[in-house]
């Protein structure tokens, strides 16, 4: 009996690892032949669906970022009008092309659509309103390293962003980041390059890890049109104010010490800088850039299909897909991990909304100041400082995630930020009762979005027509024009 179940059990062992050779032998079969090659990439190629036949998962999973479904607390994937949830801004950015119009970021997808939507770039084609240089485009589309390449650099950035409406058709893709030939991650804007040696860097000894994060340092963060930079002729050069370092403070010096300002404020008179959006630079600061944590590790997390392990290029957000992204290294519940991203979310938020009023306070208050006689000398340090703390408000709001990137820093930023307008609005209110006000500045309503653009002198209702007109006339003709120079290419199919 007992020779029976040795010989019973043997059988069932045997049978259960021939299974397991099987499915190991499977597995790598299927495997060798997964990104069996269909169609030859050559040099910068942007259309992603010649991509998407040789890496099908990697081309399929990225075409879900056209979805505008995700919603959390703070943020969503879809439409959201930033400037009707926050209508101070309006206030803070009067004579710069933002308070027109901002709304939160959408997928990658969108990029083409969005920069053309958008009434911040008013209606190219349109002499008076086409002064948006093609650097605008730097950052949305692979078309763009394509004409760098074929052009030059400077002379790309030395366009109007109207000269490339037909050339730059697709939206951020697979050439962004990608070598053709090797599919090794690659660096294919130049700004990054050379920020990098700015720091006496060399960026291609980056090790793989880190340029997981690099890719999207090339447009994650902060950056100015630099029209001075020698032999660029005068060209909308984008460059990272990173020669003296990552911190808010860093790149405040940068600017002071080359004199530079994005716009002057209408109402302050301050001269005032613009932050982009310095993502890269606030999660450095960040627990998980200090623990090796990469940006795809959370925002393009592994995932499988029929066994395979790919990387999802669902770009967004990981409270999204907290399983894939936050479970590699937590074993929280879901709940409990999305609830301490919502409470540090919170907390800097709640700094970024009471700073914002108060610098939308300083600049109508200093407005009032000016009409009332003040002089450039009694003015001059208020107006250093409402340019100081609104920096640094602009750094933390407009860094997408810098409450959850890096809190602590975020927090030392705005406070930072808080600090100085309330000694810029104790000296204001100095100068204002030099002048004869005692009184507090009547302000506007501070919560209406068309009455802050009314009040600076925005036509919102105008800038719509321009924009439907030019959407429905001038952005078809540029997609047809793209598409017929597209289908004249030759495609060198392997098959």
């Amino acid at each position: 009996m007992k020779n029976w179940i040795l010989f019973i059990a043997t059988i069932v062992v045997v049978f259960l690892l021939s299974m397991l050779v099987y499915s190991i032998m499977d597995r790598k079969t299927e495997a060798r032949f997964a990104y069996h090659p269909q169609v030859a990439i050559e040099g910068i190629e942007p259309r992603d669906s010649l991509w998407g036949m040789n890496y099908p998962r990697q081309y399929q999973s990225y075409q879900k970022t056209l979805d505008t479904t995700f919603k959390s607390k703070y943020n969503t994937s879809g439409f959201r009008d930033a400037l009707e949830e926050n209508p101070e801004t309006i206030i803070l950015w009067a004579g710069y092309a933002f308070s027109k119009g901002y709304n939160q970021p959408r997928g990658h997808n969108h990029a083409i659509r969005d920069v053309l939507s958008s009434v911040r770039i008013g209606a190219p084609k349109d002499p008076e309103a086409d002064n948006m240089p093609s650097t605008c485009w730097t950052c949305k589309s692979p078309d763009v390293p394509r004409l760098m390449s074929e052009l030059g650099v400077t002379e790309f950035y030395s366009k109007k962003l109207s000269d490339f409406g037909s050339e730059i058709i697709n939206p951020i893709g697979c050439a962004d980041c990608h070598d053709p030939k090797t599919m090794n991650l690659t660096i294919t804007r130049p700004a990054l390059i050379e920020a990098y040696e700015a720091m006496g860097k060399d960026i291609n000894k980056a090790s793989h890890q880190e340029m997981r994060s690099l890719v999207c340092a090339q447009c994650h963060v902060e950056y100015y049109f630099d029209k001075n930079k020698p032999d660029a002729k005068g060209a909308a050069y984008v460059t990272f104010p990173w020669k003296d370092g990552f911190t808010a403070e860093d790149m405040e010096k940068y600017y002071d010490s080359i004199d530079f300002a994005d716009w002057v404020h209408p109402l302050s008179k301050a001269r005032m800088l613009k932050a982009q959006h310095p993502d890269y630079e606030i999660y450095s600061f960040g627990v998980h850039a200090k623990r090796g944590v990469s940006c795809a590790d959370c925002h393009m997390p592994y995932g499988t299909e029929g066994g395979q392990k790919f990387t999802d290029h669902h770009i967004g957000s990981p409270l999204a897909n907290v399983e894939n992204s936050c479970f590699v290294c937590h074993r929280e519940k879901v709940s409990d991990l999305v609830n301490d991203v919502y409470e540090r979310q919170g907390k800097v938020k709640q700094g970024v909304m009471q700073l914002q009023r108060h610098i939308a306070m300083a600049h109508l208050e200093a407005e009032k100041a000016w009409k009332l006689g003040a002089t450039e000398a009694k003015m001059a340090k208020i107006l250093k400082g409402i340019r100081n703390a609104q920096w640094r408000w602009d750094y933390v709001s407009a860094s997408h995630g810098a409450g959850f990137h890096a809190p602590l820093e975020s927090s030392r930023i705005i406070a930072s930020g808080s600090a100085i307008i309330q000694d810029a609005r104790v000296e204001l209110a100095r100068v204002l009762a030099s002048l004869g006000h005692t009184e507090p500045v009547q302000m506007p309503n501070l919560s209406s979005k068309s009455a802050l653009q009314a009040y600076i002198g925005i036509d919102l209702e105008k800038e719509k027509v321009q924009k439907a007109n030019f959407l429905e006339q001038v952005v078809p003709k540029w997609l047809k024009e793209g598409k017929e120079r597209e289908a004249k290419l030759k495609v060198n199919m392997l098959q």
